[in-house]
């Protein structure tokens, strides 16, 4: 059934083209409504009621269209802001190919997030000077089972709650299954009469519990404290702070639903090799400290992973995937928009990355300034930290003549500030850039006097991963690039550069390559090289015993790039007993001049000869040579009848 647009000039302030919407989007739209949320409420309750499945053209009111199909007892409707993001702007007469392309993003099925239940029972873990931490304590202790940690000396008066002291060694985990480890803890003696007494200290005890609240106002006891579920934390000399954990608190117990943000593929994982570490980026920039070593590989916490999405964004292999949505979802969304967006008449879209902060100062300059102009394509996304390099260059490739990311206070700018140079370096500086402005005219300024380059004249589709989607779209904005591009340092792309004098062909580094780029032969001493599938991740130059790689970060878009080509290859050596061809010819007289006659266990000519024999050659010599360590006494010989025989008749 064919989704339907209704459609609402809100009080008339806003231009509203029915028939461009309904054509460019290939759907049906109602008329243009003036007041769907107030006089004309019963027109929105009777298209709610006949059964098609409805859009509602209104950012602002989908609380009161939400109630009302509540009461009538039918599917909630699809929302899509176009005012705000379009009609309300200095350039609101000309915005229809924008309302049309932000039309049929809505009508796009967007996949669900894997999530997981958490279950908090309200354990409650207060942590802090007795002064405050027993009053929140108490007006806690009704909804919650709470413990106070306290870390001064004060006294506690009541028994409505436990108190221990101690310190804490370290906390981990997450809302529902948070662990202290503390030291130097007491218990209170509950008996006697006067103050309360307390047990001998005692070290490296453990507690568990669903909630922490740190009082304490020194440092954080986990990483990214803001983006912990279950850890609140205040300043103790701000009352109304204080008061504010309580109201957060009581809110924390129940099942909630914790969204699965990333997906990990261990096996793509270039982290280590043989206890060599190679890629630490996701190790690196996790704010939350959910991603630790697991022997070659990486783990991920998803119960303290906030969905930033940096580590997806920064890991070369494409081991990280980010599933919030997953990157096919976000081609999907920027692909259509750039396609309604010129179906629909429009020229050169930009598009506008921005997360809710950014909705929210949409919404401001719209209101009360100039709003966004007509070739501003907004983009709202969960955060905009993980959206890399492959990303950006695939907004370009879609048909967008720039990609601009708009920042809030909070977001994560250390894989942003990696990922802008190396998206820049491939499609150039003027496509791609970011917006770190909190006022929303100071926005509408600056993107009314952008400069904006010619966007692609045929535009693309690049799929599949991100390495794949960076490349295609790299060789559709380079059409003419004969050489490789260069990189920034610590690009995800590049190739090796083997010094051929130092190298031996130990192919030490072939086996350590986790993405198969590093290829030998096995038919003669040869490294091979395959540029499309290097990461740059530095094993190889980290193992190679005579320091004779180094990485080159550069991206190849050729067909050359895809196929193996030679590092370094030299003539095999031949057994000197059966001429089979083994080892590297130059390694092996280097071994013979430097062993020969002078090192003790080859000062014989025979010894000196089994380093110049094959592998099969070299074990039969060694056993048939009288000092064959491995030689036993020699075998007493068989006792035969005739043998009895011949002794009686000695006898």
């Amino acid at each position: 059934m064919v989704t339907k647009i209704v459609l609402c000039d809100c009080a008339g302030t806003q231009k509203l083209d029915a028939d461009g919407i309904s054509s460019a989007c290939d759907t049906a739209c109602t008329k243009v409504h003036t007041a769907l949320c107030t006089q004309q409420i019963e027109t929105a309750a009777q298209l709610m009621q006949s059964g098609e499945p409805l859009v509602i053209a209104c950012g602002q009111e989908t609380e009161v269209f939400s109630e009302l199909a509540e009461e009538l007892g039918v599917d909630t409707p699809g929302f899509v802001d176009l005012r705000d993001r379009a009609g309300w702007s200095d350039q609101g007469q000309d915005a229809a190919p924008k309302m049309a392309a932000l039309t049929a993003e809505a009508l796009l099925p967007q996949p669900i997030t894997h999530s997981v239940d958490v279950i908090s029972e309200g354990t409650c873990c207060i942590i802090g000077p007795g002064e405050v931490a027993f009053d929140l304590a108490a007006l806690l202790s009704d909804s919650l089972a709470v413990t106070v940690l306290v870390t001064d000396e004060a006294e506690p008066a009541s028994r409505a709650f436990d108190v221990v002291r101690g310190k804490v060694r370290n906390l981990t985990g997450a809302l529902g299954g948070f662990t202290l480890r503390l030291d130097q803890v007491q218990q209170m003696e509950p008996g006697g009469r006067g103050a309360f007494a307390w047990s001998t200290p005692r070290d490296r005890a453990s507690s568990r519990c669903d909630m922490v609240i740190d009082l304490t106002g020194g440092t954080p006891l986990v990483p990214a404290p803001e983006k912990r579920e279950g850890y609140l934390r205040a300043d103790p000399r701000d009352p109304v702070a204080v008061t504010r954990l309580a109201l957060a608190a009581v809110q924390l117990v129940g099942t909630f639903e914790k969204p699965l943000y990333v997906r990990l593929d261990e096996s793509l994982c270039a982290h280590a090799r043989a206890e060599q570490v190679g890629c630490s980026n996701c190790l690196d920039i996790c704010p939350t400290g959910a991603i630790t070593p697991a022997g070659e590989h990486v783990a991920i916490d998803p119960m303290i992973c906030a969905g930033c999405g940096e580590c997806a964004a920064l890991c070369p292999s494409t081991a990280i995937t980010y599933e919030d949505p997953p990157v096919s979802a976000l081609l999907a969304r920027m692909h259509i928009l750039a396609r309604t967006y010129r179906r629909a008449g429009g020229d050169a879209p930009r598009l506008l990355v921005h997360d809710g902060h950014g909705t929210e100062m949409i919404r401001l300059a719209a209101r009360f300034g100039r709003g966004l102009p007509a070739d501003v394509i907004p983009l709202e996304l969960t955060g905009v930290s993980g959206f890399g390099h492959a990303e950006m260059l695939a907004a370009l490739a879609h048909g967008f003549a720039r990609v601009d990311l708009l920042l809030s206070p909070k977001t994560e700018r250390d894989a942003l500030d990696r990922e802008l140079p190396l998206a820049q370096a491939i499609a150039g500086e003027g496509a791609i850039g970011i917006i770190d402005v909190t006022d929303p005219d100071a926005l509408s300024e600056l993107l009314y006097t952008q400069d904006i380059p010619a966007p692609l004249t045929e535009p693309v589709l690049p799929l599949g991963n991100r390495r794949q989607i960076a490349r295609l779209a790299a060789q559709a904005l380079n059409p003419g690039a004969e050489a490789p591009l260069p990189l920034p340092e610590g690009a995800p792309y590049g190739a090796v550069a083997v010094n051929t004098d130092s190298c031996t062909l130990c192919l030490s580094c072939v086996s350590l390559c986790p993405s198969g780029a590093l290829i030998d032969n096995p038919d003669k001493p040869q490294l091979n090289f395959q540029q499309d599938a290097c990461l740059q991740c530095g094993l190889c130059r980290s193992i190679c015993p005579e320091d004779a790689i180094a990485l080159v970060p550069q991206l190849d878009l050729s067909d050359a790039a895809l196929s193996q080509r030679v590092l370094n290859e030299e003539e095999p050596f031949a057994c000197v007993e059966c001429g089979a061809l083994f080892g590297v010819k130059s390694t092996v007289e280097r071994i013979m001049e430097k062993l020969s006659g002078t090192h003790p266990m080859f000062a014989t000519s025979d010894k000196a000869r089994m380093i110049q024999m094959c592998d099969n050659c070299r074990v039969n010599a060694q056993f048939n040579s009288q000092d064959n360590p491995f030689t036993s006494n020699p075998r007493p010989p068989v006792v035969t009848t005739e043998d009895y025989f011949s002794k009686r008749k000695d006898h």
